[in-house]
């Protein structure tokens, strides 16, 4: 399958922001599964962009405006070949130890909620990690709805979890919050999603788990599937801050709007999946 991809990410001060930094995870790898046939990221005012490899093995470019601006805009642009490989994610870059992805952070401590869940879910069949995976990657959904819309980059799961619904970044977290809660190593991964019913007007967010004799493999708790050849994979971290699309830092500029227009299409044609814009005032863009 070959997927388009444009993603503008519109930022508007109220004043002239100075010292204007972003820091971008914006730019796919490839390996077994995905193939990146052409990428460009375009901020839309005068600076420098630099480009380097982050601890996760993610590509990270680093802007920084030239002088102050009311607006910036930073335009995605590519299009990536994929193949179906069940989920399975095989010559994928890997920097860290797989134990590495049982560490607890902020975003996916386990509540004593979860780990009740947890245990649960573990007990109602095989105990194998893939069939634990499996029943989680159907329970998760089922206990925490998935509902679009802009996220926040200090939700916790706990939070989602107790709250009963979530973005796509927080179904993700209570997924991998559950699985290492179980020893099982997870990881949380963002990138796109091309779905046939057009839905998709956001970044999304998935887990990866790691599979005895398979590796890791993807799982895509908000649509209770296993990731396939519609899913780009673009930065991997511990919880959303270490994949988030998009960070940054300035001086001034008083209050802040983000503007975020994702239109996921057919490669090799018009992308076909226009959406209206989605308003926030957050930095985290979730699914």
């Amino acid at each position: 399958m070959r997927i388009r991809i444009v993603h503008d990410t519109v930022y508007t001060y109220e004043q002239p922001a100075r010292g204007l930094i972003q820091l971008m995870r914006l730019t796919p790898r490839d390996h077994d599964g995905q193939h990146v046939r052409e990428w460009r990221i375009e901020p839309s005012v005068n600076g420098r962009l630099t480009a380097r490899e982050d601890g996760f093995g993610n590509l990270v470019h680093w802007f920084s405006a030239d002088e102050p601006t009311d607006a910036l805009t930073v335009r995605v642009t590519g299009e990536v070949e994929t193949f179906e490989t069940d989920g399975i994610v095989r010559g994928a870059v890997e920097r860290l130890p797989d134990l590495f992805y049982l560490r607890d952070t902020p975003l996916t401590e386990a509540s004593p909620e979860i780990q009740a869940f947890a245990r649960r879910v573990a007990g109602e069949g095989e105990s194998s990690p893939l069939a634990i995976l499996h029943r989680l990657l159907a329970a998760v959904p089922e206990t925490v709805a998935f509902v679009p819309g802009p996220a926040s980059a200090s939700t916790t799961a706990a939070q989602a979890f107790a709250a009963g619904s979530g973005v796509c970044q927080d179904i993700a977290h209570v997924f991998v919050t559950a699985a290492r809660h179980l020893e099982i190593p997870a990881r949380y991964v963002s990138g796109y999603v091309r779905r046939d019913d057009g839905e998709e007007d956001a970044a999304h967010a998935w887990a990866e788990a790691l599979v005895p004799d398979l590796g890791w493999v993807g799982f895509d708790p908000a649509y209770g599937l296993s990731t396939t050849e519609a899913h780009i994979r673009v930065a991997t971290g511990l919880d959303y801050l270490g994949a988030a699309p998009i960070r940054g830092s300035r001086t001034g500029g008083g209050t802040e709007t983000l503007t975020v227009t994702l239109r996921v299409g057919e490669g090799g044609a018009q992308a076909q999946n226009s959406r209206a814009p989605s308003q926030s005032q957050s930095q985290s863009q979730g699914g």
